[in-house]
């Protein structure tokens, strides 16, 4: 083996490096006052170290004889999520300073270690190895589910292991139908082996399933809702933005080069899965009084939206994709940078009632959610409405009629999902109480994370040069 291959894996290598880091900096801060700022502030330069390097030094490279490549759109969805897992850990650390255990650096090294097991699953060129990055990243996102310790979380972290240990089975066994057909596990080999047969169509059907779990697609989503209300806040964040992004491009990338002969057959897998998905999580959101499983839902429909790309099998859908993963990121960890704080100030309450009158007493956290809101609506002219219009594109770009059927029950759904976000701006600005959130002073995290968001929904839709640089990566 040549080792200085390792070299070429530069994104991975600063995650290990910043990994190691977080765990010597832990041990040697156990017992003083400034560990959990420290930790953050080492976590939080580390990641963004490791964008910084991603952006400049990492190129489309192929080590270990194909085992791992990656491209550049893959590396620029590397530089996306490394930039949502530091607006993770920035609106997280108010929740870990509160909590009763002060486990800063176990948290962080949780999250450094589940973003590196989907850097090696986005840059895989084997099954093999695209499965052991799926669980790299699997594991460590039960144990932060689980991090709060208490009844809901514990409930959360079963359910999301016991699915996530029988989609990988089901994925695995799909994985065993594709090796029976082609003899190879390396996604170039199956590429130029592969035939719709009865044998490698179960394969498809049962691979597609699993990354249905990890992107909470319909109708393989019934974790979600109870995982998400069960999680820490700023885990369901998380598990909202950052795990479904990587997902959803790995399962393009592979769509698309691996299962190429086959499009005829997943494409109109995916026009199902998206119609249900859209529509069935809208039904359902509609009729959730707690946010948390709101957003659960939410974001079961955003991933119908995102999947909605693939549909187009061509670089425009990789570039509408991974542009709508970035607006999403930004919108959605606004929403839930305010439902942390405002859980954090009103005794852990995440119920819709806890929003009535929330403008009367903070006019400022109504408002930037309300611009949140908004975006994740797809109303213009937030980014949102931009990173629909893109994906809506993509979808119509093969001609196929089903495709713009389908495309034409996302626009109807966007008025569903209308619907439902404006009901929490209801209760914030039109609903009456007597007794509202009283004001409270939002932390400089919170501050923090909020500023970026904002300015992330109000700047990604109008400043052209960032849908310019990822359309620009190939696939």
């Amino acid at each position: 083996m040549n080792y200085s291959e390792f070299l070429k894996m530069i994104p991975e290598a600063f995650l290990v490096l910043s990994l190691l880091i977080v765990f010597v900096a832990d041990f040697c801060l156990a017992k003083t006052k400034v560990k959990g700022n420290t930790m953050q502030f080492l976590t939080v330069g580390m990641l963004v170290v490791t964008a910084a390097a991603t952006l400049l030094l990492a190129k489309p490279e192929s080590a270990f004889g194909g085992l791992y490549v990656t491209s550049a759109a893959v590396n620029v969805m590397k530089v996306i999520l490394a930039a949502g897992t530091v607006i993770v850990c920035i609106m997280a650390q108010p929740w870990i300073q509160r909590s009763a255990m002060k486990l800063e650096g176990e948290f962080y090294m949780l999250v450094i270690s589940t973003l590196l097991g989907m850097y090696v699953m986005m840059s895989s060129g084997n099954f093999l190895l695209f499965f052991l990055g799926l669980e790299m990243a699997s594991v460590p996102l039960a144990c932060m589910v689980a991090f709060d310790k208490t009844i809901n979380s514990a409930e959360g972290a079963a359910k999301y292991i016991l699915v996530a240990t029988f989609s990988s089975g089901v994925m695995l066994f799909g994985i065993s139908f594709i090796y029976a057909a082609t003899g190879t596990l390396y996604f170039d080999d199956v590429a130029a082996k592969i035939t719709a047969e009865p044998l490698t169509i179960m394969g498809l059907v049962f691979f597609f399933s699993g990354l249905g779990f990890k992107i909470s697609l319909v109708p393989f989503h019934f974790w979600t809702a109870d995982t998400y209300q069960g999680a820490p806040t700023p885990v369901t964040g998380y598990l909202s933005v950052i795990s479904k992004g990587a997902a959803a491009i790995t399962l393009c990338t592979i769509l698309m080069k691996v299962f190429q002969p086959m499009v005829e057959y997943w494409d109109y897998m995916l026009y199902i899965v998206i119609v249900l998905s859209i529509t069935v999580a809208n039904l359902f959101a509609i009729r959730q009084s707690e946010l948390k499983r709101f957003m659960a839902f939410s974001s079961i429909s955003q991933a119908g939206y995102i999947m909605l790309a693939v549909v187009g099998n061509n670089q425009l859908g990789v570039a509408a994709l991974t542009y709508y993963v970035l607006v999403y990121i930004v919108a959605n960890m606004a929403v839930f940078t305010v439902i942390n704080v405002v859980e954090q100030n009103n005794g852990g309450r995440t119920d819709m009632a806890a929003y009535n009158g929330f403008y009367q007493t903070n006019p400022k956290l109504s408002f930037l959610m309300t611009l949140a809101l908004f975006s994740l609506a797809g109303i213009p002219p937030f980014a949102g409405m931009f990173s629909k219009f893109f994906v809506f594109m993509a979808g119509v770009q093969n001609g196929d009629p089903w495709a713009y059927f389908v495309v034409f029950i996302a626009l109807v759904n966007t008025v569903v999902s209308l619907y439902y976000y404006l009901l929490i701006v209801k209760a914030m600005y039109i609903t009456k109480t007597d007794s509202p959130l009283p004001t409270f002073q939002s932390d400089a995290n919170t501050k923090v994370a909020l500023a970026v968001c904002t300015a992330g929904i109000a700047l990604f839709g109008i400043v052209s040069c960032i849908y310019e640089w990822i359309a620009a990566a190939g696939l």
